[in-house]
């Protein structure tokens, strides 16, 4: 009797936790939202951006379906907030709530509802106090905007992919013309490479070639010149594959590096390739090659007839227009090069040549200069860290070297004193032009900067002179007669300054130039003396 009254009293306490726990999850189940209840009242949100509704009556909603809702209005000078409970089941103003399972509040505009009328809803405790607007208006704009480039944006494309396919097929055309052994006429060698230097350029044919698989045909001619790392030949650059006579060429020069000289080969071939070195007054490259049979790496490059500006001088007398020529374009030529922006103010990697010298310029043929052999040029990139600064060396010739850089005392934390370097050595250049110059009266021979020094000077002596004794090439007083010498002369004695702080910039001396271009009136045009035919090259003193 006493086992079957414990087991009733187990069994009625078991029922019994059973229906308190439904209860208890029925108690769960059912708590309700609490959203922010004001009904209609006065707001100063002006419907942009973020606001707060200004309620301060948190409501439990009436029904467990029941979500958060804030509605803005303004009509004429009228605005309220109106924040409430709703089941998104039914309409609410005729609306159909769509984004109240949101975790915020974000407006949208409905149209059609009598007065500018922003709604939104969202499923979180007072979630309808701070509300997000999403301007329909603004998404319109957006999507006219979207819509009005649409037909630009396929133009362009339209347009770029036509010219694309242009070059191409005459790209083509022309090298069938070529493989056939016919000439090529004047549109087919522009469709190929368009070629910035008129008559001084050579090739224009090479930079489309695909010189991994296929060498170009080039037949060397003479050597013109010979340096430290290489040696400079005119050479013949055919138009076809044959060797035929009947067939045409260009004459270009080849700068040819022996194995060994790699890691100079690269350097040139590195800088020549940035697209951004293109100018007027910089020599004109056409491509690089390896030539495993030689074992020799070439650099090809126009072809100068002039010749050197150092061979140049020796050879000629000039008049005042011609040093404003040749002076004003290798100052040029350096600021491009210096300059961290193309002339069309597109970005640019600025570049020390750090071996600036006659015989490193080249004379065209409307006796302006361009810069040549960039085998120990620097970019001047701002990543560059002090060490790979340092260990660039002293580098350069002698004679020409500034007075920071005899000391190996040039500032690597400042990029500029690389460029300062090079102003220096531009003005004993711009020194040797002054003295083959009729204008200052008697022209002497020709004679190098620090003519008292030996043929190829070492850094000792350039120190004895240039840093002990603080020398200068001599500027005599009969120089400064003539108003552009003068002008030229005072811009030479602001370049080598000891300081290179204190010198000016190539871009700066450039400027000075153009401001003396009325003075070519001041003498007519004359022909310079010429002593040796014009087939002169790079003679190279290194």
């Amino acid at each position: 009797m006493e086992l079957l009254r414990f087991s009733a009293f187990w069994c009625g306490t078991i029922l019994l936790g059973s229906v308190l726990l439904q209860q208890t999850e029925a108690i769960i189940i059912k708590v309700r939202r609490l959203c922010k209840f004001c009904d209609v009242r006065a707001t100063s949100c002006t419907g942009k951006g973020r606001c707060k509704v200004e309620c301060d009556i948190t409501s439990i909603c009436p029904n467990d379906d029941d979500v958060c809702v804030s509605i803005w209005r303004r009509k004429d000078d009228n605005v309220t907030f109106d924040t409430v409970c709703h089941n998104p089941a039914h309409k609410l103003y005729g609306l159909v709530l769509e984004d109240y399972n949101n975790s915020k509040c974000e407006m949208k505009e409905r149209q059609g509802m009598g007065s500018e009328f922003f709604i939104c809803s969202c499923s979180e405790d007072e979630c309808n106090e701070h509300i997000v607007f999403n301007s329909y208006m603004d998404s319109q704009v957006v999507a006219v905007i979207l819509v009005s480039l649409v037909p630009l944006l396929v133009m362009a494309v339209l347009v770029i992919t036509s010219f694309y396919c242009y070059r191409v097929y005459r790209q083509r055309q022309a090298s069938s013309r070529r493989k056939k052994g016919l000439p090529l006429d004047f549109s087919d060698a522009h469709a190929i490479m368009i070629d910035d230097e008129g008559s001084d350029s050579s090739s224009t044919l090479a930079n489309n070639l695909n010189h991994n698989t296929e060498l170009l045909p080039i037949e060397l001619d003479v050597q013109v010149g010979k340096g430290r790392f290489a040696e400079v030949y005119k050479a013949k650059l055919k138009q076809g594959s044959s060797v035929s006579e009947e067939q045409g060429f260009e004459t270009v020069a080849i700068k040819i590096f022996q194995y060994e000289e790699y890691a100079s080969w690269k350097n040139e071939k590195d800088i020549f390739s940035d697209a951004d070195l293109r100018h007027e007054n910089v020599l004109h490259f056409l491509t690089a090659e390896e030539r495993k049979v030689q074992r020799q790496y070439w650099l090809i490059t126009a072809y100068q007839p002039r010749g050197n500006l150092q061979e140049y001088l020796i050879h000629h007398v000039i008049n005042w227009q011609d040093l404003w020529l040749l002076g004003s374009s290798l100052s040029r030529g350096v600021a491009h090069l210096h300059s961290d922006h193309t002339a069309c103010g597109r970005y640019k990697v600025a570049i020390a040549h750090r071996d600036i010298k006659s015989s490193n310029i080249l004379v065209k043929s409307d006796l302006t200069c361009c810069l040549c052999d960039f085998g120990l040029a620097l970019r001047l990139d701002s990543n560059l860290s002090v060490d790979e600064l340092a260990n660039s060396g002293q580098v350069g010739t002698a004679r020409y070297m500034a007075p920071e850089v005899l000391e190996s005392r040039i500032n690597l934390e400042n990029i500029e004193s690389f460029k300062q370097a090079d102003v220096y050595s531009m003005a004993l250049v711009l020194w040797e032009i002054i003295s083959r110059c009729t204008a200052i009266g008697e022209v002497k021979e020709y004679e190098p900067p620090f003519g008292n020094l030996r043929e190829h000077p070492c850094v000792e002596s350039m120190k004895d002179s240039v840093l002990r004794d603080r020398g200068r090439p001599e500027i005599p007083d009969s120089w400064i007669n003539h108003p552009g010498i003068q002008t030229v002369c005072a811009s030479i004695d602001d370049c080598w300054d000891h300081d290179p702080e204190a010198r000016l910039t190539a871009q700066c001396v450039a400027e000075r130039f153009d401001d003396m271009e009325y003075l070519d009136k001041l003498s007519d045009r004359s022909d310079s003396e010429e002593k040796i035919p014009e087939e002169i090259f790079v003679v190279d003193e290194k």
